[in-house]
C-alpha cells in the first residue's frame, strides 16, 4: 500500500511539473499581416515578454495596443524630482493598453500608458511602469516600423523622448 501511495505522488508531481513546463514553453506570439498577436497568461511579466519579443524578432521599432487582467503599477511623472510616483492595483481589467518599442544605448526601450478598472468600474490609468497578467490573460497587437528609433534623456524635461532623427 506504501508503494502505490509514493507511485501515485511521483506520477502526481511529475504530470504538475510537465503542466507548468507546457505552459512555459506555451507559443506568446505568431506574425499576422499587421504585425505581431501577443498573448500572455497569467504570471507573465507583461514588459519581460515584450523586450524577450523585440530582442528575438529584431524589432527596430514598433506602436501596441492591449487589454486583458493584469497587476499594474502606475507611475505619475513628478517634474520636480524627475522620477515617478507609483501607485499599484491588483487583479484589475486593462481596458486600453497603448505603447512603443524603441532602443537607447542597445536596449530596448518600452514607453507604456494604460487605464485599467476595477470591480467597481472605476478607472485609473497614467504611465505603467511594471505589470503582470492576473486572472485570465492579456492581448497585445503589435505593428511594428521599418525604422529603428532611439530614446534619449532630454534636458531640461530630464525624460526619455523618442528621437524622429531630425538632427
Amino acid at each position: 500500500m506504501k508503494y502505490l501511495f509514493l507511485v501515485f505522488l511521483s506520477v502526481t508531481f511529475l504530470s504538475q511539473t510537465a503542466a507548468a513546463q507546457d505552459s512555459n514553453l506555451q507559443k506568446r506570439y505568431i506574425k499576422v499581416p499587421a504585425g505581431y498577436l501577443m498573448v500572455l497568461r497569467q504570471g507573465d511579466n507583461i514588459f519581460e515578454q515584450l523586450e524577450t519579443f523585440a530582442k528575438k524578432e529584431k524589432i527596430k521599432s514598433a506602436n501596441f495596443t492591449g487589454m486583458g487582467f493584469v497587476n499594474a503599477k502606475f507611475g505619475f511623472f513628478n517634474k520636480e524630482t524627475k522620477d515617478y510616483d507609483p501607485k499599484e492595483f491588483s487583479e484589475v481589467e486593462m481596458a486600453s493598453m497603448n505603447g512603443s518599442v524603441a532602443w537607447q544605448q542597445e536596449k530596448v526601450s518600452l514607453h507604456v500608458h494604460g487605464v485599467v478598472t476595477d470591480k467597481s468600474f472605476q478607472a485609473f490609468g497614467g504611465h505603467l511602469l511594471a505589470a503582470t497578467v492576473s486572472t485570465g490573460s492579456l492581448e497585445i497587437m503589435i505593428t511594428t516600423h521599418d525604422k529603428k528609433l532611439e530614446r534619449v534623456m532630454e534636458q531640461p524635461l530630464g525624460a526619455n523622448v523618442l528621437n524622429l532623427g531630425n538632427d
